[in-house]
């Protein structure tokens, strides 16, 4: 079978007791330990597994060339075989990590056993594109082309004008781990270097048949998703949209709400979860 024609695996009842397998994808200007609060609140009850981006790890080198969408989502792809051979994930994304996690999904949706999106739904679709005003998207072109400029010219002009724009946006990363580097998804976006993001397809859980949770921060200019996406996302069976009174980083601007949320949705998937404990933690590095 193609990767657009095979099936989601369905979820094995005796898996249900073991816990899931949690895949965490950060997004910009972060890194791993973006889901610190989370593994702490999932990890007695669920295996946690958090994947790095390339080239977001700090004292990284700038790539000649940028990771193309298949790289990355060929590295998530290894990562989730080393650390689930048998049985399908969790995937829990954010930002960029959306774009990745949403790929990988559609691409091998077998491999996957649902899917929790934060903040960014159908970002890549027309339709998200129509519902925006021309505020946003003149916001939308003014910081992400101000990133795509930061990564084309890299060194210390890249890392100071990659940090102007963390502390801008108010992104909880810590200053020294935030770099130009980082700002290849931007880059690659707007420029359609290494292969661009056209071939990107807006996610469509219900066409997938995977059961998704999407948490989103309302206190914000802007969403990143249609508010049709969402409104046919929330009337789908198995899936729930919940706003939160946070700006894009949920998980971290309300860690105790967005944990409870999160564990509570996976408990409606597994309602047996709660009998295993123990599990360890596993930071991957692509």
């Amino acid at each position: 079978m193609t990767p657009e024609t095979t099936l989601p695996t369905p979820i094995d009842p005796t898996d249900l007791a073991r816990g899931f397998t949690l895949v965490m994808v950060h997004g910009w200007p972060d890194t791993p330990r973006l889901w610190d609060a989370q593994v702490a609140a999932f990890e007695a009850l669920h295996r946690c597994v958090r994947f790095a981006l390339p080239v977001f790890e700090a004292g990284g080198e700038r790539p000649a060339r940028a990771p193309s969408l298949q790289d990355v989502v060929d590295a998530l792809s290894r990562t989730i075989d080393a650390a689930s051979a048998d049985r399908p994930v969790v995937l829990l994304l954010h930002d960029w990590g959306c774009l990745f996690g949403y790929e990988f999904a559609m691409q091998q949706p077998h491999r996957v056993a649902a899917v929790i999106g934060v903040d960014i739904g159908d970002f890549s679709s027309a339709r998200f594109v129509k519902s925006l005003s021309w505020q946003a998207k003149a916001m939308i072109a003014g910081y992400q082309g101000w990133l795509a400029l930061a990564w084309w010219l890299g060194g210390p002009l890249g890392d100071r004008m990659t940090r102007a724009m963390a502390r801008w946006l108010r992104a909880p990363a810590p200053a020294q781990t935030v770099h130009a580097g980082m700002n290849y998804p931007y880059f690659v976006q707007w420029t359609g270097a290494s292969g661009g993001y056209r071939r990107a397809r807006a996610f469509d859980p219900i066409a997938t048949g995977l059961p998704m949770l999407y948490l989103y921060g309302s206190r914000k200019p802007f969403a990143f998703h249609s508010p049709a996406w969402a409104e046919a996302l929330a009337a789908q069976p198995g899936c729930r949209v919940l706003p939160m009174r946070t700006g894009h980083w949920v998980m971290v601007q309300a860690p105790e709400a967005f944990n409870a949320a999160v564990l509570d949705w996976l408990a409606t998937l597994a309602p047996r979860a709660g009998d295993n404990a123990g599990h360890a933690t596993d930071d991957r590095h692509a």
